[in-house]
C-alpha cells in the first residue's frame, strides 16, 4: 500500500497574514476551507508541488516563547523547509519578510554548493530555505 505526505498542520493567530506570506513566497493557495463554527475555519493551503498546509485557529495561549534560529532543540517539530535554487536571489525577493534567525550558513565540507538560512513566519515559526543539497550516493533503497 503506497503512502504518501499529506499535509503539515499547524495552529496560526493571523490566518491572513500567515495566508498571505506563504502564497506570496513560497506559492500556496487556498484549496479548501472548512466552517468550525463560530466564526472558525479549518483552512487548506496547498502549493505546486502537492504539498499542503492544513490551517487551524487556536483555542488556547502559547505555553512557552517561539525558539529563534533553527529552531527548538527538544523532541518535536523544529523547523519547516524549502529548497531553492539561489538563497541570495530568494532573500532579495523576500524583502522585509526574510527575518532571519540564522545564516546564511555554508555547509561544503558536507556537500559542495549547500547552504542553508533560517527565518521565521508572521507566526514566529521557523522556516529552513536551502540550496545545493544532494541525496548521499550508495545510502537508502
Amino acid at each position: 500500500m503506497d503512502t504518501t505526505f499529506f499535509h503539515l498542520a499547524l495552529t496560526v493567530k493571523n490566518l491572513a497574514k500567515f495566508e498571505a506570506f506563504y502564497a506570496k513566497h513560497f506559492g500556496f493557495k487556498r484549496a479548501r476551507t472548512i466552517s468550525l463554527g463560530d466564526d472558525a475555519e479549518l483552512v487548506f493551503l496547498k502549493n505546486d508541488k502537492n504539498v499542503y498546509l492544513e490551517i487551524f485557529p487556536p483555542e488556547e495561549e502559547r505555553p512557552v516563547a517561539m525558539s529563534e534560529a533553527d529552531g527548538p532543540h527538544y523532541p518535536g517539530l523544529r523547523h519547516i523547509a524549502f529548497s531553492v535554487e539561489d538563497i541570495d536571489e530568494k532573500l532579495r525577493l523576500m524583502g522585509d519578510d526574510a527575518v532571519i534567525t540564522l545564516g546564511p550558513l555554508h555547509f561544503d565540507e558536507v556537500i559542495e554548493g549547500w547552504k542553508t538560512v533560517w527565518l521565521k513566519d508572521p507566526e514566529g515559526n521557523i522556516i529552513e530555505i536551502t540550496q545545493g543539497y544532494r541525496d548521499q550516493e550508495g545510502v537508502g533503497a
